[in-house]
Formats: structure tokens, sequence, C-alpha cells
């Protein structure tokens, strides 16, 4: 099972990406101001996810889909312990620095933006998966927050206060939809 689990992590790129992680969220906690920022909380779970997604897909995705065993149990846990790992990071950041958001935008920040590397995964390949939250990341540096329509309240979700329930409501539909679709069909060849 160890060795299992080894050549696994090390064919999904696994210890590249938590590296990337760990600089990634390093970088924008030393950047964030003492009172926080949600824009760069946003862009460091888009970090974080995106360097998650590159190993979403195997290099060889048709020897993937003819193992021996179900797929779906193995995507899950790779994507749900990504997740973890990440926001663990993020809210870590808490302990040695300023906190660069409240602990329930990170969560909700991770759990949408890992449901769109997911998506990615599915329509782009995992070699691609990391532009759509990287890319909606990016669209919240440029959409103001307070707006009231409905179409921005959408948009900048990642940047909304933590106790805004539409937000929340999209980083949730976002995330089990990327994390069931996949789940089931894998990444895109």
């Amino acid at each position: 099972m160890t060795r299992w689990l080894f050549l696994y992590a090390r064919a999904r790129q696994i210890p590249v990406s938590a590296a990337v992680v760990v600089a990634g969220v390093a970088a924008l906690a030393a950047l964030a101001p003492p009172d926080g920022s949600p824009q760069l909380a946003a862009f460091a779970a888009a970090i974080g996810v995106a360097a998650l997604a590159t190993g979403l897909g195997g290099h060889d995705l048709a020897l993937d889909r003819t193992a021996a065993f179900g797929w779906p149990p193995r995507r899950a846990a790779h994507l749900l312990v990504g997740g973890t790992v990440t926001a663990a990071l993020l809210l870590a950041v808490d302990t040695f620095a300023d906190p660069i958001a409240p602990d329930a935008l990170v969560l909700r920040d991770v759990a949408g933006l890992g449901g769109l590397a997911a998506l990615g995964a599915l329509l782009f390949g995992s070699r691609a998966a990391w532009t759509l939250p990287i890319g909606w990341a990016g669209v919240t540096l440029v959409i103001p927050p307070g707006h009231d329509h409905w179409l921005s309240r959408l948009l900048s979700w990642p940047v909304q206060p933590a106790d805004t329930t539409s937000a929340t409501i999209t980083a949730v539909v976002l995330g089990c939809t990327g994390l069931l679709a996949y789940s089931l069909f894998g990444c895109r060849r």
C-alpha cells in the first residue's frame, strides 16, 4: 500500500505541487496587509488549487482508464486531500503572520476554486486545469465586490464577505459539481 501511494504521488507530481503551494502561500502571506485582503486570499487559494490541478491527470490517461480498480474514489480522495492541505496551509498563516482573510472566507474560496480546478481538468485536461481558478481570481481583481447587480455578485463571489449567502452557495455548487464531475469522468485527454 505504501509503495502504491508513493508511486501515485510521484506520477501525479504531488511533491512539486506541494512545494509550489507552500512557496505561493508564503509569498502572498508576506504581501498581506495587517488587516487582511479578500483579493489576496482568493488569489492564494487559486494558486494553491492551480498547483493541485496539475496533478489531476496522469501521464497516460489510457492507462488510468484501464486500471483493474475503480478510479472515482481515488480521484475524489486526491481532490479532497489536496484541498484540505491547501486550506490548512492558508489557515496556518494565522500562526506565523497576520491572517490573510477570515477562516470561513478561506475555506469557501478553496472549496469553490477547487471545484473550478476539477472542472478545468475535466474540460481542458490537467495541463490547463489551472486556467479556471486563476482566471476567476483574476476577475475578482477587476470587478468591485460591493455591486448590487447579480452578475457582479456572482463573478466576485471569492472576495465577498464571509457571511454572504450567495457567495457561499456559489462556492458549494462549484465545489460539489467539480468534485462529482471529476470523480466520475476524470481528466480530459
